[in-house]
């Protein structure tokens, strides 16, 4: 059990826990716990919670790419490819949007209940026109930490 695992636990707040075949990996659960996951998820809509967990797994994911890749994602279920993810939002009580554009380049909108929330994130090459990868996630974690000020 993690210290997350015992801090969490009895209190209402959710616990987060992951075993990887690499001891050193670092995923989200085996992280502390941010401000925003000490928050009991009853008291915020299905929507927010699923938007709040969304942002620190792409923030995660993000800090493991090296300069030449960004953040996608891949449908599950689809043959509809992949969204390189350009923002994310949602609409309580229950819907997350992902907003992007697809392999092409065509602008693209993923709007989804929060009930059928399946991603698959991606690492694809950056464009060859933009000088550096852009990291919509540390954007996302920051915009998040100004939330739980107000």
């Amino acid at each position: 059990m993690g210290s997350d695992d015992r801090e969490a636990a009895g209190r209402g707040v959710p616990r987060a826990h992951a075993i990887h075949a690499d001891p050193g990996a670092r995923t989200v659960e085996c992280q502390p716990l941010p401000e925003i996951a000490r928050t009991p998820p009853e008291s915020k809509s299905p929507a927010k919670w699923a938007y709040e967990r969304l942002i620190l797994y792409i923030k995660n994911f993000e800090e493991l790419l090296d300069g030449d890749h960004e953040i996608a994602m891949g449908f599950t279920g689809a043959s509809a490819g992949v969204l390189r993810i350009e923002g994310i939002g949602y609409f309580d009580p229950d819907i997350v949007t992902f907003y992007g554009s697809d392999a092409d380049g065509t602008r693209t909108q993923l709007i989804q209940h929060v009930s059928q929330l399946n991603v698959i994130l991606r690492a694809l090459p950056k464009r060859p026109e933009v000088g550096e990868p852009r990291r919509i996630g540390f954007r996302l974690a920051e915009a998040l930490a100004g939330d739980q000020a107000s």
